[in-house]
């Protein structure tokens, strides 16, 4: 699974490593859905545990091409950006849309899923910097 999974660690505070993927995305040509704050939920519920949030992703016309492929790839979407704070260091993770490839494998999703993980891993490298 560790290779469905990329993860940098940033020098950045938990909200500006937040703020920081959801300014990249927009200037990579996604928009961010939703911001869910894990963390605060699970603190309601009894829960406390360290900062967590997850940024949805979203760009309409590769989402579209995917889903024309195959429709049921929409359990994929939107794509997460996962940020939080463990042990004193800020991390931020998301999935490779490549290592999902082989639950669709007669979608011919290759270029598509190629290119959205080439801008994801963009987005998550200069958001930690």
């Amino acid at each position: 699974m560790s290779d469905a999974l990329y993860t940098v660690e940033t020098r950045k505070s938990f909200e500006e490593a937040v703020a920081s993927v959801e300014r990249t995305s927009l200037t990579k040509g996604f928009r961010v859905l939703h911001t869910h704050d894990i963390a605060a939920t699970l603190a309601e519920k009894g829960f406390p545990r360290e900062p967590m949030k997850i940024v949805e992703v979203c760009n309409a016309r590769l989402s579209s091409l995917m889903l024309s492929d195959d429709p049921r790839v929409a359990v994929l979407l939107p794509c997460p950006i996962v940020i939080y704070h463990e042990k004193g260091v800020t991390h931020i993770t998301t999935m490779r849309p490549t290592a999902m490839l082989s639950m669709f494998p007669e979608a011919g999703m290759d270029n598509v899923a190629t290119l959205v993980e080439k801008t994801l891993l963009e987005i998550v490298n200069e958001a930690k910097e």
